[in-house]
């Protein structure tokens, strides 16, 4: 008698081996449950890692002022003069009734009519440089993008010089109204060139430096021929950026513009996310492209206007301190926006200090070494760029 064995089960077909970066399961439904990395669990790009970008940049920005503060009172003590912190503090509070000093009148002029407006004009400026940078990065949607890379620095040059050496509606317009003139002229320039050359992002880069160097050469013109001796010194030596000449006026005027700029920036931060996706994106998200572009710009060249008739063309601001901050707390504007304001006054405040004392008794103008940092930074960003 035979015995009949049962059937052997069919062989399933052989599982495919699991691809890099693909599902490795897949329901019966068809549904698949990723696991490459890209879900809650994976690489911290979830809410664990947006946790802690936000926690970063919570702590940046309850830090970042104190550190303002204490760079404010540190570098006013920086100089020839023996002052300390508690001789700061007790002068600004002796000038708004709130104590007294027991310094000289002598010193007491130090702190309160040359340091203090200085420093804090050079925080301000630095805040003010460093939005502009995170405004023409976001809206042209390049790393490379600055006022002082793109020529904007340099037609706001003109426009002051024009009005200082030449008298160009002198009694009608002040200083920074011709420098917001130069700059608006300037920046169409280098956009008019840019579209003509195909609108992309490194042909944007070439017409700024091509507007740089023309606005350089007219600037150059106006003063050899047609100021004296002295006012050629002073002009060329407030070219590569000065704040030796700082004043409380200064201080207000760039305060009020700066502040103004900052609160309009992050009141439209939506606007400048929308923007990092490109102008269609930002379109089909209900922003007015061309108004919001046009009012981003005008106000871009108001600030660097403004910063310029009081301190010089000061470069490379803009380019590092972004992208500094961007590591720091993300893309997001809301965010990005006061911190980099913080990073840029930090910053420009002890590059300002060391640029009045490495070579005291003289004064390197502060223009000059900002960029012996941002030159190589720019080189930088431009690798990374062309990855």
């Amino acid at each position: 008698m035979s015995v009949r064995l049962p059937d052997r089960p069919k062989r399933h077909p052989r599982r495919p081996r699991r691809q890099p970066g693909r599902p490795t399961w897949h329901g019966r439904d068809g549904s698949a449950d990723v696991r490459d990395g890209s879900g809650d669990g994976g690489d911290g790009s979830g809410d664990g890692g947006d946790g802690s970008a936000i926690g970063v940049a919570g702590v940046l920005l309850c830090v970042a002022p104190l550190a303002v503060l204490a760079s404010v009172a540190g570098a006013i003590t920086v100089g020839p003069s023996d002052l300390g912190v508690a001789d700061v503090y007790g002068v600004v509070a002796d000038r708004v009734g709130l104590g007294s000093s027991d310094l000289t009148l002598l010193q007491q002029s130090i702190v309160w009519d040359l340091r203090l407006p200085r420093t804090l004009l050079a925080g301000i400026c630095g805040a003010g440089l460093a939005i502009c940078g995170v405004i023409l990065q976001s809206l042209l949607r390049n790393p490379l993008a600055d006022p002082f890379v793109l020529g904007i620095s340099s037609g706001a040059s003109t426009g002051a010089v024009a009005v200082v050496v030449l008298g160009i509606g002198s009694g009608a317009i002040g200083l920074s109204t011709g420098a917001f003139a130069g700059a608006l002229v300037s920046f169409a320039l280098v956009l008019l060139l840019a579209s003509l050359a195909g609108g992309t992002t490194d042909r944007l880069v070439l017409a700024g430096i091509a507007a740089t160097q023309l606005f350089s050469a007219l600037t150059s013109f106006i003063v050899f021929t047609a100021a004296d001796a002295e006012q050629t010194r002073g002009v060329l030596f407030w070219l590569l950026g000065s704040l030796s000449s700082a004043s409380w006026t200064d201080v207000l005027v760039c305060g009020v513009i700066v502040l103004g700029g900052l609160l309009c920036c992050v009141a439209g931060a939506g606007w400048l996310d929308a923007f990092a996706f490109g102008n269609d994106a930002a379109a089909s998200l209900g922003v007015d492209v061309t108004r919001i572009r046009v009012v981003l710009l005008v106000l871009t060249a108001l600030m660097t206007a403004v910063i310029v008739s009081t301190s010089g063309a000061i470069g490379f601001v803009g380019l590092v301190l972004p992208h500094l901050a961007r590591a720091l707390v993300g893309v997001g504007h809301r965010l990005l926006l006061p911190a980099t304001a913080l990073l840029g006054a930090i910053f420009l405040i002890w590059v300002d200090t060391a640029a009045r004392t490495v070579i005291d008794p003289e004064e390197l103008p502060v223009g000059v070494a900002t960029a012996l940092v941002g030159v190589p930074a720019f080189a930088l960003v431009l690798m990374r760029a062309r990855r």
